[in-house]
């Protein structure tokens, strides 16, 4: 029996040996996001992972990527919503890549229409055809695609009605299996268009059998470092921070009572989110045809009257007792660009508008969410993905690398 188990572990060993072989090279399509930014240095910095590309629409102004790493990842400039472009300068890594992670979006119109699921369906397949090389018109291929795995990111929101959100008042947790939403009244589709590119990867994968394999990963709220995201809620908090600070104004929670004190929406640090995409690229536990969904939620629950005193201490300011409902961020930051200008000179930041950093109209809503969304994390745990971030310690972390990459100001010195 001894001599069984010896020979078995062998065996493992020489087979991990033999899969290290193969060249393991990522595509990270929305690298300058909360999770992109975070996929990018986690898979520069391991040795499993031979080279990394990143997309973006717009470079960063910092590159994308921590010194010492950038020997091993190279930044493309590319609006994957344009066709020419996006043949011209991703076609010529077909013979390359191996995985690509597909964390970004078309933001241009409300998540819930038409039009919002053609533009994110046309990218991710411009994308897709890029990497696939589809044959030509008599047949031949292009060229060949090394392409093995597509990690795909959407979101909760995917369990939800995104025209009734207040019909969302879901009793337990939602699991991977729960099915898609139809508008509650009316019974017509659901305009999501995380079905949408979905709906995209799943039929690619049933004509192209190239594509290994494929998953789908739901965050929560995200939290991470970003110069340019729709719904950075640390990077809008940490300007209305900022700006209190600056002017003397007393640092408000604008909300429900629910929102304040209930657990009302899972909490997602992007490291969490990272880690799990790149878990499930690199298991051996992933099954040809198989596709594979998780939701990439924290096990602690995210109450804001919990983390409002530990956010007000890193700036100096004293915390709220309770929430008020009578204003909204929208109201207090109208006619602020020029303060948060005057702070960005003051203190030798990044130069950043507002609106890069900060949506207030996001704010509103989410301290205003009328039910609850909250997911659970237990597939993702059952097969061994052991991540967890205490929700605190996770807003104060990205705070502070915000702060290191001169995106927000330290606190005033006084305080």
């Amino acid at each position: 029996m001894l001599a069984w188990t010896k020979l078995s572990s062998k065996k493992k060993m020489e087979k991990k040996m033999e899969k290290r072989t193969e060249k393991k090279v990522a595509l990270v399509a929305g690298s300058t996001g909360l999770v992109g930014k975070e996929l990018v240095r986690v898979l520069s910095e391991s040795a499993d992972w031979d080279l990394v590309y990143g997309v973006a629409r717009k470079a960063p102004s910092d590159g994308g990527i921590r010194e010492g790493h950038v020997g091993k990842y190279r930044f493309l400039e590319c609006d994957l919503l344009d066709v020419g472009e996006t043949r011209e300068r991703v076609g010529p890594l077909a013979e390359h890549v191996t995985h690509l992670f597909w964390v970004t979006w078309a933001s241009q119109f409300a998540l819930d229409t038409v039009d919002c699921c053609d533009l994110n369906r046309a990218m991710i397949s411009n994308a897709l055809d890029a990497l696939l090389r589809p044959p030509r018109a008599n047949g031949d291929r292009v060229g060949s695609t090394s392409l093995r795995h597509v990690s795909l990111q959407t979101g909760t929101k995917h369990y939800v009605s995104l025209k009734e959100i207040g019909t969302n008042n879901h009793g337990d947790p939602y699991a991977e299996e729960s099915p898609r939403i139809a508008g509650a009244n009316s019974g017509s589709a659901n305009h999501n268009f995380y079905y949408a590119v979905e709906d995209v990867l799943r039929d690619r994968f049933h004509c192209e059998p190239r594509i290994t394999s494929w998953s789908v990963h739901r965050p929560g709220l995200l939290f991470g470092s970003s110069e340019r995201s729709h719904f950075n809620v640390i990077g809008t908090l940490s300007v209305y921070a900022a700006i209190c600070s600056h002017l003397h104004l007393p640092f408000l929670f604008c909300g429900t009572r629910h929102c304040w004190e209930d657990p009302f929406i899972d909490a997602s640090d992007a490291r969490l989110v990272a880690r799990q995409h790149i878990w499930w690229a690199s298991s051996p536990l992933r099954s040809p045809g198989r596709p594979e969904t998780f939701n990439a939620v924290d096990d602690a629950s995210l109450t804001w009257k919990e983390v409002w005193p530990a956010l007000a201490a890193r700036f100096g300011l004293p915390p709220p007792s309770t929430c008020t409902e009578e204003v909204n961020y929208c109201k207090l930051m109208e006619g602020k660009r020029e303060v948060w200008d005057e702070i960005v000179r003051n203190e030798g930041l990044k130069v950043t508008k507002m609106e890069d950093l900060a949506n207030w109209g996001f704010l509103d809503a989410l301290f205003r969410f009328p039910g609850k969304l909250l997911a659970s994390p237990e597939k993702a745990r059952r097969l061994g993905f052991a991540a967890t971030y205490s929700v605190v310690d996770s807003v104060l972390y990205w705070v502070d690398r915000m702060r290191e990459e001169r995106l927000i100001p330290n606190p005033k010195s006084s305080c």
